[in-house]
């Protein structure tokens, strides 16, 4: 159980997240006021602090640094109702672990505390023996796992360019897992120990942008690059930079690349560039979209991240990996997935990806009153379904999940179809190919089945 400090002077936030603490096991202090908040904090420091930006008699950038401070192993979650960027950003760069802005989703301050508390006690093990609360242990990175083909593919191409300097472009739908390999890169190469900083492409304006990769901070006048000095730099959602950024992007690239050539570079700006995308870049570039020199620049490896629901053998491996990092974070509590639980995450299609996964197992740890996870405590996204059937009962009933594509539906209709054409023909595979019009390998494989098997179930009919 950890002890964390909740400082909001609206009322209403603070009883919704000091009801998801407590559900997580938490003890939590809050406070509608900095002074009585900080008051508290000085008398005992918690584990976790969350804090409002604008609290009334104080600032929540002004409570942020003089925390980082004084107790610089207290990670600080910032949350704002304003939307403001540039100050998110600020409170980033006075020492806050991350940052919020209202309204926010609960599964995300639940994994952000969750991350808050591994960093606390991965920090601590490396700063001195001191003593730590007994319920919660450091949150595990995610490891690179799963048994599909593709995933075999990439973690086969990763242990051949973990050891280079080349630009690698990650390109994947949201949630995919690319920042996840992104860190793989970096933990598996030599700049292991050095900084690893990302910069969110999407996230900023265009002068925000400017500033973090060419001028400098106003207040230290560092760049990003200066920053993950030694290590390596993600440009996170690198699609999304706004023409006039990649033009300088791409010049400042190239000094860089000459000046390594060269064996001029500067320690300062020695870092291995890696880069995200949700889009495919080179569509983006035959739309005039982006750059073709900087997609060159930056895409020397080129790695696709398939989305989750084109590799769901690799779900039940990923579902209980995840269920680990929860058992981690709370020692001492016992639960495991039931079969039906898996088989009904292993049917999801997962739009949101492996980070939808994340959440729905985190959760279903929440909300299980047992040790035994059910089908009851997962998203009902996840348990709904659609049922439809043919035009008779022969034809059968299908129960597809809510979020599956429509590919899988038309493929079932198209089964439905061919049967009942078999049907009508006797069972004759010829006649059946020859009035749908398609070749016999093309009615082999839109059965699913192999031909002997096509043979049998028509025999049936």
């Amino acid at each position: 159980m950890a002890k964390i400090i909740l400082i909001d002077d609206e009322a209403a936030v603070l009883k919704v997240i000091r009801q998801l603490c407590d559900r997580m096991g938490h003890e939590t202090f809050a406070f509608q006021t900095g002074v009585e908040g900080m008051r508290r904090l000085h008398q005992s420091v918690p584990d976790i602090l969350i804090v409002d930006m604008n609290i009334g008699d104080m600032n929540g950038l002004d409570i942020i640094r003089d925390c980082h401070h004084r107790y610089p192993l207290l990670p600080v979650i910032m949350v704002t109702g304003y939307g403001n960027v540039r100050t998110a950003v600020d409170a980033m760069r006075l020492g806050a672990f991350d940052y919020l802005s209202k309204p926010f989703d609960l599964m995300d301050l639940q994994r952000t505390i969750a991350r808050a508390l591994g960093s606390r006690e991965r920090r601590l093990v490396e700063t001195a023996p001191v003593e730590q609360s007994a319920s919660v242990v450091p949150e595990a990175p995610v490891p690179l796992i799963g048994k599909s083909e593709t995933m075999g593919k990439i973690l086969q191409l990763l242990e051949r360019i973990s050891s280079s300097e080349d630009p690698v472009l990650l390109e994947g739908e949201f949630g995919s897992g690319k920042m996840t390999l992104a860190r793989a890169i970096h933990q598996s190469g030599p700049r292991a120990g050095a900084p690893f900083r990302v910069l969110h492409c999407s996230a900023l304006p265009e002068d925000m942008l400017e500033e973090e990769l060419f001028t400098g901070s106003r207040q230290t006048g560092e760049t990003i690059l200066t920053r993950a000095q030694g290590g390596t730099l993600v440009l996170d959602e690198i699609n999304a930079l706004p023409p006039r950024i990649q033009s300088q992007l791409d010049t400042l690239l190239e000094d860089l690349q000459g000046r390594r050539a060269a064996g001029s570079l500067p320690a300062s700006l020695d870092v291995r560039l890696l880069a995200t995308s949700t889009g495919p870049l080179e569509a983006a570039v035959r739309d005039g979209e982006f750059r073709k020199d900087l997609f060159y620049t930056i895409s020397v490896v080129q790695i696709n991240v398939p989305p989750l629901r084109q590799r769901q053998e690799d779900i039940p491996l990923l579902a209980q990996q995840f269920l680990e990092d929860c058992l981690r974070r709370h020692r001492g509590r016992k639960k495991y997935l039931d079969k039906y639980s898996l088989r009904l995450l292993s049917h999801y299609a997962w739009p949101g990806n492996v980070s939808e996964l994340a959440n729905a197992i985190a959760r279903a740890f929440t909300l299980s009153e047992e040790e035994r996870i059910r089908p009851s405590d997962l998203p009902p996204k996840v348990t709904q379904r659609v049922e439809f059937s043919g035009e008779d009962e022969r034809q059968g009933r299908y129960r597809l999940p809510i979020g599956a594509e429509l590919s899988i539906f038309i493929r079932q209709q198209e089964r439905l179809f061919i049967q009942e054409t078999l049907r009508f023909n006797g069972g004759s595979r010829e006649k059946t190919a020859g009035m749908l019009g398609v070749s016999m390998a093309t009615l082999y494989r839109k059965m699913g089945i192999k031909a002997e098997r096509l043979e049998e179930e028509a025999a049936t009919f």
